[in-house]
């Protein structure tokens, strides 16, 4: 019996719309830190001051908006690419050659010169890598014969890309320029494009006669009524609706202010580019997957709400180590263990709020208002960020990162308020708060 399960799980792995969906995932992934901590890094090298570091955070906003214009995308159809491809893989070529000529703009942009045109270019690319995440999670969704075999795949994907992005551009900036870095990424985006011709083309596309835009604003009207302010009324019109959107916006402030600023604290204290890739992103992201593990595992425990509780405060603490680290300095093995506190309790903390913000979602509405909350988390989280490079301007380092750490105790607070005022039951039962 389980070595007939093996084979079906097997035979699933092989199916090749799992290696669609790994490379769709791949491609998804690859922009997403080039305009986060790779972009910082390389900001950071050339001498830009940490404020406007900071506020480069704010580039990353079309990924928290992005379901504002996700109907566009499914409803309107593209002259040429949509009759040769189908709609969605049509969509997907057209938003990966944006993604492509936008990081080449960004590579060959010079921020010590124009940082402005820097800013332009990466809000660019977060644009045409958000508008091609749509489109590609409603591709997978439709091409994919077994969700979880699905969601894995392009979860993988979705990792790796962020692996050559992060630690496979910082570790090819010690031998290339950086417009070079930004064309070898653009150059690996071919595996999507390739994909797309290889792909089969989605059973949506087959059943529905494409047109252009007849008709179009009129659904985009109805999508957002139904999808958009119908969710978000029913939401807040519960009991402590308010306080629970503020508590998603503060929870994990503390790590998105010093998130903001780890990469130009690692170049000041001396740590090379083989360093900081070794240890922050490719360590970093096993500890993180580490904590996701230990986070899920704790949360079916003990429940949502103490997991959050003690997630939050190891978060708060793991900040620490870095006023530890400043002291310190230049230490290779304390910044491993820096680096693995640190993410360790981010994804242990990850885990346990995806878990809280799945709990909030009406039966009725529940990919919207999860979609909307995850919006409203990210947002809050970019916005306010945005801050810490002005903070760490005018602070000395282990002043900044005590800061932070005290950043965390707002967030925690509410949450002893909500403690207090609701009974939250396990995501497997029916909730509404």
């Amino acid at each position: 019996m389980i070595s007939i399960k093996i084979n079906k799980l097997f035979a699933k792995v092989k199916d090749t719309r799992t290696l669609v969906i790994f490379c769709l995932g791949f491609v998804s992934g690859l922009p997403l830190l080039l305009t986060l901590s790779t972009l910082s890094y390389w900001l950071a090298t050339v001498g830009i001051n940490k404020t406007a570091i900071g506020l480069f955070a704010l580039v990353g906003i079309p990924y928290s908006l992005k379901f504002l214009w996700s109907p566009f995308l499914d409803q309107i159809s593209l002259p040429i690419l949509s009759k040769l491809l189908g709609n969605r893989r049509g969509w997907i070529l057209f938003t990966q050659i944006l993604v492509m000529i936008s990081m080449i703009g960004l590579g060959r942009s010079n921020p010590e010169i124009n940082v402005f045109q820097t800013a332009i270019w990466a809000t660019l690319l977060s644009f045409s890598s958000a508008s091609q995440d749509i489109v590609i999670d409603g591709y997978r969704v439709e091409i994919e014969r077994d969700r979880g075999v699905g969601s894995s795949a392009i979860q993988l994907g979705y990792r790796l890309g962020m692996l050559i992005s992060g630690a496979g551009a910082i570790y090819l900036s010690v031998f290339f320029q950086w417009s070079q870095v930004f064309q070898i990424m653009a150059s690996l985006m071919l595996v999507g494009s390739i994909t797309v011709f290889l792909s089969p083309k989605s059973p949506e596309d087959s059943q529905k006669n494409i047109s252009s835009t007849e008709g179009t604003f009129n659904f985009v009207k109805e999508w957002f009524l139904q999808n958009v302010l119908e969710p978000f009324r029913e939401f807040i019109t519960r009991r402590f609706s308010f306080t629970i959107i503020i508590f998603i916006i503060l929870y994990k402030l503390g790590d998105a202010v010093l998130g903001v600023m780890a990469n130009p604290f690692y170049i000041e204290i001396g740590f090379s580019a083989q360093q900081i890739a070794t240890a922050s992103k490719v360590f970093g992201s096993l500890a993180t997957i580490a904590g996701v593990i230990v986070g899920g595992l704790l949360t079916s425990s003990i429940g949502i709400f103490k997991s959050l509780l003690i997630c939050g405060v190891l978060q708060a603490l793991s900040n620490l180590m870095f006023v530890f680290q400043s002291i310190v300095g230049n230490d290779f093995s304390i910044l491993f263990l820096t680096i693995g506190i640190e993410n360790l309790s981010g994804g242990m903390g990850a885990a346990a709020f995806v878990a809280f913000l799945s709990s909030l979602c009406n039966r009725s509405h529940i990919i919207t208002q999860y979609a909307l909350l995850t919006s409203l988390m990210a947002f809050g989280r970019t916005t306010l960020s945005a801050t810490g490079g002005w903070l760490a301007d005018h602070l000395s380092w282990p002043i900044f990162f005590l800061l932070s750490s005290f950043l965390a105790i707002p967030g925690l607070l509410i949450l002893l308020l909500l403690m207090r005022k609701i009974r939250l039951f396990l995501p497997d039962k029916t909730n509404q708060i």
